[in-house]
């Protein structure tokens, strides 16, 4: 027989070739295809809000969470509008998480401790999901604490006291919401009046599941639903918690099939506040991390619409941290001056129509104003 040449075998040769070239890709890690923030059109007035909520977080903690990460690698250096606010309470200079979140939620200041109440008679205070929600705007929250936490308290609850967490569960079943992702389950179903809230809120037609799998969840719009991800306080991000930034998304989806007006939505990262209570940098530099996860789901959102206005601040600082020098020249030292809240400044992030809004140095209840005026409201 006679040598036939390479020539005859060249089909055999691409076919392995191509094999291997798809055997190659398949292997290959999944590369993220970088979202250029700064290039989308953004409508006049925004449909939507997402409003995140470091707690604890202030200027040092994103400072900090910069070196870390390395500068220019984290998603605070993508806002285009930075400003600042005072976090005073109404009777003390330094704040606590609940009068904080209350000042966001109703525009006003109130006393330590209250929760979506005003003095001097600690009368109730319409906050601004439940405003938006009669209006017909799809509402929710997501937290890495319990639901009934000072901070998502404030938006939906009207309390004297942060303390009555069986008494703030209990307004979630008077207050409409569409979705709700935080620990604290036990609050809503093992009390001590024995009275179970998860059935009262099947009984209103919520879906009520619980894990972070986040299945079997109405991810379509047809029903509201609430996900408890923990019985009590989600464990830390140090400990392998890692919803945060999955749900922050999954609601804005959500959210945006349960109203054609549009929605607001209020995600905390909750335990920063805890790692500085704690001094404990290391714990300090994981929520911050996930932190940052979160803000870069909650953009890439905003970017794949246009009508989403994103604002990122914190409720006050927490510990007093420094940032101080070390024997290595570009190395730094966290430095805790305190176990407790402090009166720092914070820092507010926007992004999105009608971002200018937010930049300057104001109250902390100027952020519930200028979301308002956001929305032409």
């Amino acid at each position: 027989m006679k040598n036939r040449g390479y020539l005859t075998y060249y089909p055999y040769f691409a076919f392995c070739l191509l094999l291997l070239v798809a055997f190659c890709f398949s292997c290959a890690p999944t590369r993220k295809v970088a979202v250029d923030f700064q290039a989308v059109k953004f409508a006049e007035r925004p449909k939507n809000i997402i409003f995140l909520i470091g707690d604890g977080m202030a200027t040092a903690q994103v400072s900090a969470h910069i070196y870390w990460m390395g500068i220019g690698k984290t998603i605070f250096e993508k806002f285009p509008v930075v400003g600042f606010h005072k976090s005073h309470a109404y009777d003390y200079r330094v704040t606590d998480s609940a009068a904080g979140a209350t000042a966001f939620a109703c525009g006003q200041k109130t006393t330590l401790g209250a929760i979506g109440v005003l003095p001097p008679d600690n009368h109730p205070c319409p906050t601004i999901l439940e405003d938006l929600d009669r209006q017909g705007f799809a509402t929710g929250m997501v937290t890495t604490c319990t639901a009934t936490h000072a901070t998502p308290a404030c938006f939906i609850a009207h309390q004297e006291l942060r303390a009555l967490t069986e008494e703030i569960a209990f307004d979630y079943i008077h207050t409409p919401f569409d979705c709700l992702i935080a620990g604290g389950e036990n609050l809503f179903d093992k009390r001590y009046d024995n009275i179970n809230l998860v059935d009262s809120l099947r009984t209103r037609g919520y879906v009520v599941r619980r894990g972070t799998s986040f299945k079997n969840l109405p991810l379509d719009g047809s029903k509201p639903f609430v996900n408890f991800t923990h019985e009590m306080e989600p464990p830390t991000a140090l400990a392998g918690r890692e919803y945060l930034p999955r749900a922050t998304r999954l609601a804005c989806d959500f959210l945006k099939k349960r109203s054609e007006k549009g929605f607001f939505l209020m995600v905390e990262g909750s335990q920063i506040d805890w790692a500085g209570h704690t001094n404990d940098r290391h714990w300090l530099r994981a929520e911050m991390s996930d932190f940052d996860k979160t803000i870069r789901a909650a953009l890439e959102f905003a970017a794949s619409n246009g009508e989403t206005l994103v604002v990122v601040t914190g409720d006050h600082e927490c510990s007093g941290l420094g940032l101080t020098q070390t024997e290595l020249p570009k190395q730094f030292r966290p430095s805790f001056s305190t176990k407790v809240h402090t009166a720092a400044m914070v820092p507010v992030y926007a992004y999105g129509p009608q971002a200018q809004l937010f930049s300057g140095i104001y109250e902390n209840t100027e952020i519930y104003f200028k979301m308002r005026a956001a929305l032409n409201q």
